[in-house]
């Protein structure tokens, strides 16, 4: 590795290893000594701090500051490894994101204990966020998640969180949207605004917010003749999704006063550089529009309901919400398919002579 810097010495030492020195500059008699090589990441601020006569030490990172063998230790692992992956393009940085939150309640309170932590003490962190069991259970399932990448790897060979049941049972996440709350948001926001279309493209796609940010009109195509949208969803797993541009849709696409590689776009006429950012705007629109407790994913729920009570099986709400596994899609149908086969079957006792 060829290293040009000014007042860097590279000196070999009698047993064979290699140390660089710098000269401070000004001050041709005095050398500070590096304490990493040229391939490290922080190099060349160490190197410009020695120049001015300042000795600094590299930062370790969390992995190299926790316990080895501590649940800190393991976080700090799995967290780098996914920012890898991250880079890699297999996981989402929204999945990184959430991570970290699971990682930061976890070691702030385990981080010293041994990797075995008992499944009790998990309990324990789970029923101390009792007021909040959404998140309580999210916890808890990134826990699970970072114990079987660990134990695929051999770093450990329990999972402790496997077999803590949830605790979230009761409100089933979003509020779905009724007629109703989407005609009070449609009176408010009306068409040629961006939250109008960002209204239309949630309920003509039942897209997911992360993949509304990237729709745009690179992912209009035509399938036999029909105008459609095609798009791989970032959720990873998700099935590819082609279904029609409904005429609401398109006419709201072209209704923008400002368009863009996206068809939703920030006040800057941006697209939306994160699903977060949206979700803050949304909700904005919706409290404008007097809905406080509504959200877009209520959106994508309120199509599912829809499609299921105009007679669509599971399995073509699979291919709306780009679902793989029918189970996901059975919330939508199992009500309403069990009223339709309790109807035919009690019609048949309409015959009776009764």
């Amino acid at each position: 590795m060829k290293i040009a810097y000014p007042g860097l010495l590279r000196e070999k030492l009698p047993s064979g290893a290699v140390r660089y020195r710098v000269r401070v500059e000004g001050d041709k008699t005095r050398r500070i000594p590096l304490s990493v090589m040229p391939d490290h990441p922080q190099f060349i601020e160490i190197y410009h701090a020695a120049r001015a006569g300042v000795r600094i030490e590299p930062e370790a990172s969390p992995e190299e500051r926790a316990i080895r063998g501590s649940v800190g230790w393991l976080a700090a692992k799995h967290l780098a490894a996914m920012e890898r992956a991250v880079d890699a393009g297999t996981v989402s940085k929204l999945t990184l994101k959430k991570r970290r939150g699971v990682m930061k309640v976890l070691t702030a309170k385990y981080a010293d204990y041994a990797l075995d932590i008992p499944p009790a003490k998990l309990v324990e962190l789970r029923d101390e966020m009792i007021d909040t069991p959404a998140w309580a259970d999210s916890v808890i399932e990134g826990i699970r998640a970072m114990y079987r990448w660990a134990t695929e790897r051999r770093l450990c060979a329990v999972n402790p969180a496997i077999g803590i049941a949830r605790i979230d049972r009761g409100r089933g996440g979003a509020v779905p949207w009724t007629p109703e709350d989407l005609r009070k948001y449609r009176e408010h926001h009306p068409p040629g605004t961006a939250a109008h279309l960002a209204l239309t493209l949630f309920m003509f796609t039942a897209c997911r917010i992360s993949d509304a940010i990237r729709l745009g009109r690179q992912h209009e195509t035509t399938v036999e003749g029909v105008r459609a949208l095609r798009w791989q969803p970032v959720k990873r797993g998700s099935a590819e999704v082609t279904i029609p541009l409904m005429p609401p849709l398109y006419r709201a696409t072209r209704a923008a006063k400002v368009t863009g590689e996206t068809y939703l776009l920030n006040y800057r006429g941006q697209p939306f550089a994160t699903p977060d950012s949206l979700g803050q705007m949304f909700r904005r629109w919706c409290r404008d529009a007097g809905l406080d407790n509504r959200s877009s994913h209520g959106i994508r729920k309120a199509a599912g309901h829809l499609l299921a009570q105009e007679g669509c099986s599971q399995y073509q709400i699979m291919t709306v919400h780009g679902h793989t596994q029918a189970k996901t899609s059975e919330v939508y149908t199992k009500g309403v398919e069990r009223w339709r086969l309790a109807r035919d079957a009690m019609g048949a006792l309409e015959a009776m002579d009764w």
